[in-house]
C-alpha cells in the first residue's frame, strides 16, 4: 500500500482547489489530499507546486505553509487514533 509522505500529502493538498481561508474538517482534507494524488498523481502535483513557485512566489509561500500546518494537523488525528488502537507510536510523515 502506498502511504505518502509529509511532502507529497502537502504539494497535493497545494495543487488542489481548497483555500486557506476555507474551514476543513481534517477528513475534508485527508480526502483531498488522496484525490489529487490518485487524479493527478505525484509528479503533478510537485509539476504545480513549482509553477506556483516560480509564477508567484509571494503567494506561494503563504500557501505552502498553510499547506503544511494544515496536512500537519489532518494526520497528526490519523497517528494519534493508531496509536490509541495499537498501543504504537509513530511520527506523522
Amino acid at each position: 500500500m502506498f502511504r505518502p509522505d509529509l511532502d507529497t500529502r502537502c504539494e497535493a493538498l497545494f495543487a488542489s482547489d481548497l483555500q486557506p481561508s476555507q474551514h476543513l474538517l481534517p477528513q475534508q482534507i485527508r480526502t483531498t489530499v488522496l484525490r489529487m494524488i490518485r487524479l493527478a498523481g505525484t509528479q503533478d502535483c510537485a509539476a504545480r507546486v513549482a509553477q506556483e513557485f516560480g509564477d508567484h512566489p509571494d503567494t506561494a509561500v503563504p500557501r505552502m505553509r498553510w499547506a503544511r500546518d494544515a496536512v500537519s494537523r489532518a494526520y497528526a488525528d490519523v497517528a494519534a487514533e493508531l496509536s490509541t488502537r495499537t498501543g504504537i507510536t509513530r511520527t506523522a510523515t
